[in-house]
């Protein structure tokens, strides 16, 4: 985990620099009192989703607890739902539009779904079906595919033919 930290403060800086290019452009292309205008706006948009989606987010977790479902669904359907929302709220236009895609249904389910798999893999898979309930195997059918792991041998009783061939006693 520690190994991925060391890249945050160089994608924070290349953030910083995209969000400011691209507030540079917008301003050129609109006016640049349009442009602040435009993120004002964002911002305070993103400000109102971030307690609605909040309140939403607490309602199915424990509407999941009291009917004794895995809350697995809720949870991260509501922490996709505020990191869209405090995308938003956060003053930039590229954040501003990865948080109104995160808040677009089609959109949220990819996340959600990304969310889950990410958390399966990184839990063991009994706190995984807690969160989530069972798991769902895809089943394919055709021919079996050879497997790496060499087959174990049969063990057979002295006397007793294995394909044609008889084991003696002794050898």
């Amino acid at each position: 985990m520690r190994r991925g930290l060391k890249y945050v403060p160089p994608a924070l800086l290349l953030l910083a620099l995209l969000e400011l290019t691209v507030f540079v452009l917008v301003g050129r292309g609109v006016g640049f009192g349009f442009a602040v205008l435009l993120v004002f706006a964002a911002s305070l948009l993103g400000l109102v989703l971030l307690r609605r989606e909040g309140l939403r987010a607490w309602r199915g977790f424990r509407a999941a607890v009291e009917s004794g479902q895995p809350p697995g669904q809720q949870v991260t359907d509501g922490l996709v739902g505020l990191l869209g929302a405090l995308l938003l709220a956060l003053p930039g236009l590229v954040s501003g539009v990865v948080g109104l895609l995160l808040l677009v249904p089609p959109v949220r389910r990819l996340a959600r779904a990304g969310v889950r798999r990410a958390t399966e893999r990184r839990v063991s898979s009994m706190v995984a079906g807690d969160l989530f309930g069972p798991r769902r195997v895809r089943v394919r059918r055709g021919a079996p595919q050879p497997t790496s792991a060499p087959q174990p041998q049969p063990v057979t009783e002295p006397g007793r033919a294995i394909e044609g061939e008889i084991v003696e006693p002794g050898r």
